[in-house]
């Protein structure tokens, strides 16, 4: 199986990022990859911000991409919101996050 590169990027002011943690992890075991390391990243200025091009907290990353990216999305220091079939959440499902790591 190869490596994948899994990263959470978050800002201390929001509280979704732990749900994403969560998640995420059940997600891996999901797939089958529980012992797969997430890589936490603190996003704390704008200028991180702009350089990650960090569209909210929480941000997914797999092997560098944010599969959840809207494009209009501005980039800065706020609360993400996802689009899930129960609506609006601070956070992708579990559902969502193993499609993208399948």
């Amino acid at each position: 199986m190869a490596v994948m590169t899994i990263s959470l990027l978050y800002f201390d002011g929001c509280p979704n990022w732990h749900v994403a943690d969560k998640r995420l992890r059940a997600a891996l075991v999901a797939v089958g990859r529980p012992d797969d390391a997430i890589e936490h990243v603190l996003v704390s200025t704008p200028e991180e911000a702009e350089a990650a091009q960090f569209r909210g907290s929480p941000t997914v990353l797999v092997d560098g991409r944010d599969p959840f990216a809207d494009p209009d999305a501005l980039i800065g220091l706020a609360c993400r919101l996802y689009m899930t079939e129960q609506g609006l959440a601070g956070s992708p499902t579990v559902e969502q996050l193993v499609a993208v790591l399948r």
